[in-house]
């Protein structure tokens, strides 16, 4: 099998060909902790969270480096009073770090709901200011950066003059970048509009800050993810993800860093992950059209009929291929929900199948095998993988009703093959497992308490908890062994 990825530096499908064989080094650009993660973010994140859980099914051993953004940074019309960091700690009344720690326990709490994976390492901007220094004074040294008032600035002109292109990877013609651009941030700084912040200067507003070789100030945004993913994959590595929104300027500015800091191309391949819509419109706070991830799961909202389970939400999301528009609405979660129904009572039926080695199957096993791992190795290709998935779906219930027949080996074969793609490849969880799980770990704390109560001869708690959950319809049974439970 040939993975092929679509590379948005060439907007082509390339047979994927690591650094190191069989070793992937993949960095994605993380959130900026100043907010709670919006399910736009979760989309993406979720987008290479398969890809992640994709490669190392195939085989590969990924080195998997997701950033934490947790220092502030000046927005598009250069005012420090609207650093996102700045603006949330005078709303908060908390210190910058208070804002930054609440928010970074939001991201993983969220992402844990949704049964991401963790990455291998997560750096935070903030953990590695020495190395944004020391980028930046290289970046001086070699001529592509300069000084101007205590903050330093990455000179595009310069880049350009000795052969390099930035706009390479938006495809943005230079000269119209320079007629289009306005000098926000620079404030009469620069050389040129189109030139970015490696370093800038802090004014007395502005809470965080760092000591430099320039004065005190901030690392500029993009430098960061420079500085991070090259310190822990190399000058070169290969994968780098990020959301569609941060092609330009964001992953523009990497790739121009790392050329002019290394004297080579940072990335081999640059993927990104598409929009999210809601109800065929652009999620907004302004307009209203918005909702947060908590709010879809517990149903605290105006736009769904009814809550849904994360798992159920990672399912609707992986019906979209990353590289597409996601739109969610009402009927969609609701066919998702129905989808994911149908697929895990497959898998129960699967287990009381019984094997028939004497009669031939019209399905094809290995044609199966072979379709869903030409999808999974067609750049993600998650819908059409489902799609297979429900291919086997329709057989299982063929089996169910004696339709179709299957020998021992290839049951055994399609239980493990299904089962690595259900739960390893697209994460799903099954929540029958799970709820039952909980429901066990909620009835061993009641029997601990009617324990607690009996010890302390307070039998008409005892009896109370017992007589509460047999008209629930689960009886408690007292023996040598202790109390055990049966659900009628």
């Amino acid at each position: 099998m040939q993975l092929k990825i679509y590379n948005s530096l060439t907007a082509e499908k390339e047979i994927f060909k690591p650094i190191l064989e069989g070793n992937v080094g993949m960095y994605v650009c993380g959130p900026t902790v100043y907010s709670n993660v919006h399910l736009g973010n979760v989309r993406t994140f979720l987008s290479f969270d398969f890809i992640y859980r994709s490669l190392t099914h195939l085989g590969y051993k990924v080195r998997y480096v997701r950033n934490i953004t947790d220092a502030g940074h000046l927005t598009d019309d250069g005012d420090v009073n609207n650093d996102r960091f700045v603006k949330q700690t005078r709303l908060e009344k908390l210190e910058p770090m208070e804002i930054v720690q609440k928010y970074t326990v939001d991201f993983h709490k969220v992402l844990d709901m949704f049964n991401l994976l963790p990455p291998n390492i997560e750096p935070t901007a903030t953990g590695h200011i020495v190395e944004q220094i020391e980028l930046t004074q290289k970046l001086i040294d070699t001529g592509f950066a300069y000084e101007s008032n205590g903050s330093v600035y990455f000179d595009v002109l310069e880049y350009n003059a000795r052969g390099l292109n930035y706009g390479e990877l938006s495809k943005r013609n230079i000269e119209e970048l320079f007629a289009n651009t306005r000098d926000l941030d620079g404030q009469g700084e620069k050389k040129n509009p189109q030139d970015f912040a490696l370093w800038k200067k802090a004014s007395p507003a502005h809470i965080m800050r760092w000591n430099s070789p320039w004065g005190e100030g901030f690392p500029g945004w993009h430098l960061e993810c420079t500085a991070m993913s090259t310190k822990y994959l190399g000058e070169t590595f290969d994968i780098h993800g990020g959301g569609m929104d941060l092609k330009f300027p964001h992953h523009e500015c990497e790739i121009a860093q790392g050329k002019a800091c290394n004297g080579t191309s940072p990335v081999n391949y640059w993927m990104h992950a598409n929009m999210l819509t809601m109800n065929s419109q652009r999620m907004s706070k302004s307009t209203g059209n918005y909702i947060l991830p908590m709010q879809l799961v517990s149903g605290e909202n105006d736009f769904f009929e009814k809550s849904f389970h994360p798992t159920i939400v990672r399912f609707c999301f992986l019906q979209a291929h990353y590289r597409s528009v996601l739109d969610i609405s009402n009927d969609a979660m609701l066919a998702s929900e129905k989808g994911f129904t149908r697929l895990m009572e497959a898998l129960k039926i699967l287990n009381s199948i019984t094997p028939n080695d004497e009669k031939q199957s019209g399905f094809s096993l290995e044609d199966w095998k072979t379709k869903c791992y030409d999808a999974l190795t067609d750049d993600f290709n998650s819908p059409v993988l489902i799609a297979h998935l429900f291919e086997a779906v329709k057989f299982i219930f063929a089996l169910k009703d004696e339709k179709e027949t299957i020998s021992a080996k290839d049951l055994e074969d399609l239980k493990s093959t299904l089962n690595a793609f259900v739960f390893d490849v697209l994460g799903l969880q099954n929540i029958e497992e799970n709820n039952n799980e909980k429901l066990d770990q909620t009835l061993q704390v009641l029997i601990e308490l009617r324990n607690q109560a009996r010890k302390s001869k307070n039998f008409d708690l005892s009896d109370q908890i017992r007589d509460k959950l047999l008209a629930e319809g689960i009886e408690l049974k007292d023996g040598r062994d202790g109390t055990t439970y049966v659900l009628n």
